[in-house]
């Protein structure tokens, strides 16, 4: 049994298809073009290539960066071919890292079909597959699955968090021939199910019937007031505030510059409110109207959702207010066990090295700032003091003065008699 296992496991890597890898060394460039969108009117960034701050590797965890804030950002990729992937799986995956502690900006990648034009590249250009996350304040931190189905940007109906701290991290989509998916963030999953469910790529198979109104004689008020029921005739007798009985004329009140006395009024827990009458059930209640349904007329079947034709591209086309991210690590794949793999050998390898060094930087970064937190008081206090010892020493000066002062004025008097 375990033979045959095994068999099996080669046989299924062996037909394993790898359409894309990226690593970003430093031969990058013959293989990205950056598209000179948006660079006429000057809001075009330009990305640097870097392991950041804090690393696992300085020359494995080298990626491309965004390197200027509020900047747009446009760069492609062509795949040795383009292919479809009708029948198989689809696995993209890449990894992004936030070292900039990002506020507001895409972190996503995108699929592109063929017939792009790199040096064109921007918002406006048709993609198949946009994936990844987008962090936006603390009210948006999302991870986008986006589908182009018949001209359609379709948003997926449930909410993936994003990761927003400054480590590397890796997100992985996986579509599976039988219209299902996965998203995983560090090669663990964090949601899946099923293409029809969780977006809109059908038309609904039932519409309310346009011919259908709910009759004007319908009653659907489940309860009426009990006509039986009267007001008693002293209910609106009833304040709603009264004096507080626990209130005391305070000792130092003067009736006759303050005026006369009055106790503060509070809420009566004896009111009530407005009255109405009790409620009983309206024999009339015929039940909550449903609209019917009628079929669909644009109503239609398609069991492929799942695959793209032709797809021959990958890029980043993004906008971000405060520049910093990296990315890297990327695959595009049939073979979920290839995506693993290519985790292992990078990522997997230096997450551990590269959590460690940030832990590091960050300890120092917050003994750098309390030492300057520290100087900045040693300093108020200092200026603090050598204020009051001038005011001293202004006050002695005065003090001098009027000695001096008095001394003339007896000398004068003493001298004119």
């Amino acid at each position: 049994m375990k033979v045959v296992l095994c068999l099996l496991a080669l046989v299924a890597a062996a037909s394993a298809t790898t359409y894309y890898t990226e690593k970003f060394d430093d031969s990058y460039t013959k293989r990205w073009v950056v598209s000179s969108w948006k660079k006429s009117d000057g809001t075009a960034g330009e990305w640097k290539h870097t392991a950041g701050d804090w690393y696992g590797d300085a020359e494995a965890d080298k990626g491309i960066q965004t390197g200027q804030d509020a900047r747009f950002y446009a760069i492609s990729s062509k795949m040795p071919k383009p292919f479809s992937s009708k029948g198989k799986d689809l696995v993209l995956q890449f990894s992004v890292k936030h070292q900039q502690r990002i506020d507001c900006g895409g972190g996503y990648i995108k699929l592109l079909p063929d017939g792009l034009d790199q040096s064109k590249f921007g918002g406006d250009s048709d993609y198949a597959i946009m994936f990844g996350p987008d962090i936006c304040g603390t009210s948006t931190k999302r991870v986008h699955v986006i589908f182009t189905y018949k001209g359609k940007n379709l948003l997926t109906k449930k909410t993936i968090n994003a990761e927003s701290d400054q480590l590397t991290h890796v997100y992985t989509l996986i579509v599976h021939p039988d219209n299902t998916y996965e998203v995983r963030i560090d090669n663990k999953k964090v949601q899946s199910g099923s293409l029809f469910e969780d977006w809109d790529f059908l038309p609904p198979k039932t519409i309310k019937d346009p011919a259908a109104k709910k009759p004007s004689d319908w009653v659907d008020a489940e309860k009426i007031d009990d006509p039986t029921d009267v007001k008693p005739a002293d209910y609106d007798n009833t304040p709603k505030q009264i004096p507080d009985p626990d209130a005391e004329k305070p000792d130092d009140w003067d009736d006759e510059a303050d005026g006369a006395w009055e106790a503060p009024m509070i809420d009566n827990p004896e009111f009530k409110g407005e009255w109405k009458p009790k409620q009983i059930p309206n024999p009339a209640y015929k039940g909550k109207w449903v609209h019917p349904e009628i079929a669909n007329p644009e109503y239609f079947e398609d069991k492929e959702v799942y695959a793209f034709d032709s797809l021959a591209y990958v890029g980043f086309e993004l906008w971000q207010v405060k520049a910093g991210s990296i990315f890297d690590n990327i695959i595009v794949t049939d073979s979920v066990d290839e995506a693993e793999a290519f985790f292992e050998e990078t990522t997997g390898k230096t997450k551990d090295a590269e959590k460690t060094m940030y832990e590091e930087a960050d300890k120092k970064k917050k003994e750098q700032e309390e030492a300057e937190r520290k100087r900045i008081e040693e300093e108020r206090k200092k200026q603090d003091a050598d204020k009051d010892s001038k005011d001293d020493d202004d006050d002695d000066d005065d003090d001098d003065d009027d000695d001096e002062k008095k001394a003339a004025a007896a000398k004068k008097g003493h001298d004119e008699l």
